[in-house]
């Protein structure tokens, strides 16, 4: 494992939380191996692409890795409904990540209703360059989870297979289904294939308190996080 590059912002106006301040430090590598990963997931750092990061925020502390706690989780009552909506319906296919209009178009599609609906910045058109950048060059295998209703692809996430760990990279869905709650089933599902695998992890990212588009991350209990001195543990928002 050998860096290829390592920066820290200057801060800037946080994109979760607009009152804030935000400084995040980045590091990229020639080569990462999943292993590798999962021990710089477990101290805090997540990835996109071949970049690993972290917040580095001078000010605030609001954003804290999140994992599920896999064999104690436990659906609550929503999620249950999520469930039943899509199960036996939409139909999930995990392959090899891939670029296609298709997807692009999706990808497209999601940003465009979140920039309205959420005030995310939205950068315009993806393109093909720039998806296979961010999800599929990536430093070792991923999985590709694509689901249909009734043949058409509504939603597609990335997720790394990591020894003793599964990790939920993105999800991006057609808004005109939202209302099937498709990121809470994504979850829902890896969830479901560790636990058939005897994971006892699925990591989520970061958990931003106080951000409309990361609290949902919260309802996945038992959950733990990781606090200011670097020990995970079991956590209750």
């Amino acid at each position: 494992m050998s860096s290829a590059f390592h920066f820290v912002t200057p801060p800037h106006q946080c994109a979760y939380l607009p009152d804030e301040t935000a400084s995040l430090e980045y590091e990229g590598f020639h080569a990462l191996t999943a292993a590798e990963y999962l021990a710089r997931m477990e101290s805090g750092w997540r990835r996109f692409g071949r970049a690993t990061f972290r917040p580095r925020c001078a000010a605030c502390d609001k954003c804290r890795p999140i994992r599920v706690d896999v064999a104690r989780f436990r659906p609550d009552r929503s999620q249950r409904r999520a469930m039943k909506s899509n199960d036996g319906v939409v139909e999930l296919r995990i392959g090899t990540p891939s670029v296609s209009r298709e997807k692009l178009a999706l990808h497209d599609r999601f940003h465009a209703f979140q920039a309205d609906n959420k005030g995310w910045p939205y950068f315009g058109t993806k393109d093909v360059a720039s998806y296979r950048e961010s999800f599929i060059a990536n430093p070792f295998p991923t999985q590709e989870w694509c689901y249909y209703l009734d043949s058409r692809l509504i939603g597609v996430g990335y997720v790394d297979d990591l020894p003793g760990a599964l990790s939920a990279i993105y999800f991006f869905y057609d808004p005109e289904v939202r209302d099937r709650s498709l990121g809470t089933w994504n979850v829902l599902k890896i969830i479901s294939c560790a636990e058939e695998r005897s994971i006892p992890y699925v990591y989520l990212g970061y958990y931003v308190a106080g951000c409309r588009s990361m609290e949902y991350k919260a309802r996945f209990v038992p959950k733990q996080t990781m606090g200011t001195e670097g020990q995970w543990r079991d956590f209750r928002s």
